[in-house]
């Protein structure tokens, strides 16, 4: 795996060095964010062999337990880090791009979606914390704060089941806050869903003509070699009907000649 991971981090390497040397603004270039992201998820493994060198070259005295946890901690971290080359994929993969476009237009939307679900969730804690005390059933809604995540899982229809209402008080609100979560959570979902087809669309109509565009290239290039070599024929025809032009006048002027010759001897 090791050997494998240098092979694809040598080509990543290669390729982004290619691309940033050939690139004309360089500030743009490392602005892109498929471009950080190419840094970030290349980086780690450098970084991971440049910190086991020290970790096993120079070991410290005294303080070496520490240091040790503190650079695996650091490796831990910069391996978590390599999981970034999944993104590269965002390069080829249509779908991939219609996503990042539209989480890029639509985060309005996605603000509207996360104040709508902490309303709801500062709404319902206390209702079903206060449903649940009340009523003397099993204690597993200690807090407000803790029936947070209660309200969140319950809003999104996940029910993990970790904390369940037993009164029937509690389990209304249950049920309310189950049928608000799905209305909230539907209302910016159906803009996000327009806005992801509409991406699609944007992005499959300019592949298309990204596509078309290299055989009309192609196309102009060959007629343009055609013109030319057109021109030259043109050319080289002309200029021998001239020389041939001339030819017969001189053999004409010739002629001539002898007969004004023969004419003044007779």
């Amino acid at each position: 795996i090791f050997v494998l991971e240098t092979v694809c981090v040598a080509w990543f390497s290669l390729e982004f060095l290619l691309r940033f040397i050939q690139t004309q603004s360089k500030c743009m270039f490392l602005r892109t964010p498929l471009n950080v992201i190419d840094v970030v998820a290349i980086l780690p493994y450098y970084i991971t062999l440049i910190v086991d060198s020290l970790s096993v070259g120079g070991k410290p005295t005294g303080s070496g337990n520490n240091y040790l946890e503190k650079v695996g901690l650091v490796l831990r971290v910069l391996r978590a880090l390599r999981i970034f080359y999944v993104m590269r994929l965002a390069r080829h993969s249509l779908g991939l791009q219609t996503l990042g476009l539209t989480v890029r237009r639509c985060t309005r939307e996605f603000g509207l979606l996360l104040l709508f679900l902490c309303v709801a969730m500062a709404l319902f804690s206390p209702l079903v914390f206060l449903a649940e005390s009340e009523m003397g059933a099993k204690q597993e809604f200690t807090s407000i704060p803790g029936s947070y995540w209660w309200a969140v899982i319950s809003m999104t229809t996940v029910g993990y089941g970790d904390m369940v209402p037993r009164s029937i008080p509690g389990q209304v609100v249950a049920l309310s806050s189950i049928l608000s979560g799905i209305l909230l959570m539907a209302f910016p979902v159906t803009s996000i869903f327009h806005t992801f087809s509409r991406s699609y669309l944007e992005l499959k109509e300019e592949q298309i003509r990204a596509l078309r565009q290299k055989p009309d290239s192609q196309d102009s290039t060959k007629s343009q070699n055609s013109e030319d070599s057109q021109e030259t024929d043109s050319y080289h025809g002309i200029t021998e009907a001239a020389a041939s032009a001339v030819q017969r006048r001189k053999i004409m002027a010739a002629q001539r000649a002898a007969e004004i010759r023969a004419s003044m001897k007779t």
